[in-house]
């Protein structure tokens, strides 16, 4: 139906992913992407320890006999998890495919290699994208502006950053940030990308663990209700609008440091609006492709609608705007 070298070198029928989400990304959603031909990945830091991570793999593989992957995002902290842990319950748990984020990957990589573990690496910008790409990962996923979660600093949004990318890359590249339909998918395949990367609109899926009101709020909400926090810490982050995000706007515009909304901001709090349902009750990830979400599909449901609209968009659409 729609295929590119990104399904050939990391072995699934479909050019859709979806990303690792920390609290989001177990084994019933990545379970269901896999089982409809596209590539899910379990999110390793959601597990509270490597062992935790072993078992998750396992329940995830008793509910699919299809490749699925591991996302492991290495970031700066006082007490870092053990990575190297978490790495090698990857490597040895035969898992195909592991989506790497935050810092460089470069210490990872041998293992990985040696594991035969394809790795994706999530990116945003194009410096470290080509940086990524002469390190040897085997492809990229590129992260616009639009994206929920971390966007980088250059605010460089997907039409522009997916092409520009596309001029430097030459292992198979997915678009991230804003996808969440078939015009996103073609809109992507025709910028240089060969496949999309989605995170919020797998989380409006009847099989995302999080409770309805999440999902619910997806579907009231537009591109207009998201709220970008950190700016003035260099660690920019783009979260749901809540009342919680617009105080910790409101403290650090107001020249309040990280101290200041530490509270706020923690991922305990974050994790019990899904669990919950209690939308204002921390900070939570969501895209401004919220705006294109007006249902709660099953995760089948909604990768063939994308695929089909896909289809017929370059069959008709496209294709009748060319001149005889």
């Amino acid at each position: 139906m729609v295929r590119t070298k990104f399904c050939d070198v990391f072995g699934v029928d479909y050019p859709i992913v979806q990303g690792g989400m920390q609290w989001v990304g177990r084994a019933e959603l990545v379970s269901a992407v896999a089982n409809a031909g596209c590539l899910g990945f379990l999110t390793a830091l959601t597990q509270p320890t490597p062992e935790a991570l072993a078992k998750e793999i396992v329940r995830c593989r008793e509910m699919t006999d299809k490749p699925f992957g591991v996302n492991l995002t290495i970031l700066p902290s006082i007490t870092p998890p053990p990575y190297a842990e978490y790495r090698d319950v990857i490597v040895e748990s035969g898992v195909p495919v592991v989506e790497t984020a935050g810092f460089n990957p470069a210490e990872h990589l041998p293992a990985f290699r040696a594991g035969g573990v394809k790795v994706l690496h999530k990116c945003t910008s194009v410096r470290h994208a080509v940086k990524a790409q002469a390190l040897g990962v085997d492809g990229i996923s590129i992260d616009g502006f639009e994206c929920a979660g971390h966007p980088g600093e250059d605010d460089i949004p997907g039409l522009v950053l997916i092409p520009a990318a596309a001029q430097q890359i030459t292992i198979p590249m997915l678009a991230s940030g804003g996808f969440a339909d078939a015009r996103g998918l073609v809109a992507a395949l025709a910028l240089g990308a060969d496949g999309i990367n989605m995170g919020t609109r797998f989380l409006a899926t009847v099989e995302a663990p999080v409770h309805d009101n999440v999902k619910r709020r997806l579907v009231a909400a537009t591109e207009l209700d998201t709220d970008v926090i950190f700016r003035q810490l260099r660690n920019t982050a783009r979260v749901a609008g809540n009342a919680v995000s617009r105080e910790v706007v409101a403290i650090l515009d107001g020249g309040g440091q990280f101290d200041d909304v530490r509270d706020l901001v923690a991922g305990a709090r974050g994790r019990r609006v899904y669990e919950e349902g209690d939308i204002d009750l921390g900070i939570w990830t969501a895209g401004i492709s919220q705006g294109l979400i007006d249902d709660i599909p099953t995760v089948a449901e909604l990768i063939a609608r994308i695929l089909t609209g896909a289809h017929e968009l370059i069959r008709d659409r496209l294709a009748g705007v060319l001149g005889s």
